[in-house]
């Protein structure tokens, strides 16, 4: 049975994915920051985005853990109803990461020309190992990612791009849900994916994937999910919607101490949460993954943000980004409004009318994304920025 289906009348329904970048959301229920602030949330673990999106555009759900692409194409109305979505939060930055199959890393390496560690040399191996099975007769290789609409699709299409490969002819993507992507590695239905912690390093424990790249390796920060709620909710319960906040923002402080991750690991590995044992959510935590099953360990401490470095205040520039990103990829067309709103979804005001004192992105890269490859990303300058990669759709 749901927690939905235990609530009181009264509490509000949030949705969410087992996915370890919910985990200031869980925790505020868990830990008791939501009731704190005066509010109760019942929590509905979905299994899809598609799910989480359809119910929160309904009214089904009050609020939602959500991709944060989504919350900018429900305003724009792209590929589904136009439902104006507030994201006055965000819930995570980074935490994806790119894994393959180990028969596809090994014609990787074989085709490699420099460190597969690079994202470049590995785009452009990539790119050989395209061509080769396209010259032997072979079909395309399959790679899975969790939403047209997600930084997991875009994030792959920039990588392969970098290397000459065109997504949508070179290659085939499929949708998939997060917790379905290692099942479909296991079964050889698809040759790699992009995907939240901690399904990536699930794939390595069972030794059926091999972590190629961590999302930051692509770029250095990237709106990853956003707490959402529909604008006419947001209007209608303005001091909800400032309670909620709080205590998120006081759950994510929460969750990036690290002597509280043993605790918050434990209460996220339970089975009505994300499922999975609890050590693979502590390196998760920690920013500290095996790339391959009883091999190498890789540490980055910019894996997953969660309140870290002002993580959580909702920044337009990464809403412009993923805008630009629905460009080049042929979802929505180009046009300032479009733009405006796009970066309005984003509402660093309401964040900052609850949160006080949040703290600043110290490290923040110059033009807010820091993609390894291609010029800086000007808000301003969304067609030229577009238009500098020969890969796209026109």
């Amino acid at each position: 049975m749901s927690d939905a289906g235990q609530a009181t009348a009264g509490a509000l329904q949030v949705g969410f994915i087992p996915l370890a970048d919910a985990a200031a959301l869980l925790i505020a229920v868990d830990k008791g920051f939501f009731a704190a602030e005066g509010v109760e949330v019942a929590l509905v673990r979905e299994v899809s985005w598609s799910n989480v999106r359809d119910k929160l555009n309904i009214g089904l759900l009050d609020a939602a853990h959500l991709l944060a692409p989504v919350a900018i194409a429900s305003s724009l109305g792209i590929g589904h109803v136009k439902v104006p979505i507030v994201a006055p939060i965000n819930l995570g930055l980074n935490g994806n990461a790119i894994t393959v199959s180990p028969a596809l890393y090994a014609e990787l390496a074989k085709a490699a020309d420099g460190d597969l560690a690079n994202p470049l040399a590995s785009a452009k191996a990539l790119a050989r190992v395209v061509a080769g099975r396209r010259k032997a007769g072979q079909g395309p290789l399959t790679f899975g990612m969790t939403f047209p609409f997600s930084t997991h699709n875009y994030q792959l299409r920039f990588w392969m791009a970098a290397g000459g490969v065109d997504p949508d002819d070179d290659v085939h993507l499929v949708v998939l849900p997060p917790p379905f992507m290692v099942e479909s590695l296991a079964s050889g239905h698809v040759d790699g994916f992009c995907v939240g912690a901690p399904w990536n390093s699930v794939a390595v424990a069972l030794g059926i994937g091999r972590i190629l790249h961590f999302s930051v390796d692509i770029l250095q920060r990237a709106a990853e999910k956003v707490f959402a709620v529909r604008e006419s909710w947001a209007a209608r319960h303005a001091d909800a919607l400032m309670a909620l906040i709080k205590a998120l923002q006081k759950a994510s402080d929460f969750v990036e101490v690290p002597g509280n991750h043993r605790e918050v690991a434990n209460m996220l590995a339970r089975p009505d949460r994300i499922g999975v044992e609890a050590d693979v959510i502590m390196r998760t935590l920690q920013g500290r993954l095996p790339v391959v099953r009883d091999g190498a360990m890789r540490t980055h401490s910019d894996y997953m943000l969660v309140g870290r470095d002002g993580a959580t205040r909702p920044d337009p520039v990464q809403a412009a980004w993923l805008y630009a990103q629905m460009v080049r990829w042929g979802q929505t067309t180009l046009s300032k409004d479009k733009a405006a709103l796009a970066m309005g979804v984003y509402r660093p005001d309401l964040f900052d009318r609850a949160v006080k004192s949040g703290s600043t992105a110290a490290s923040l890269p110059p033009d807010h994304i820091g993609a390894f490859v291609g010029p800086a990303f000007d808000p301003a300058e969304i067609e030229a920025y577009v238009n500098a990669f020969p890969i796209r759709r026109k």
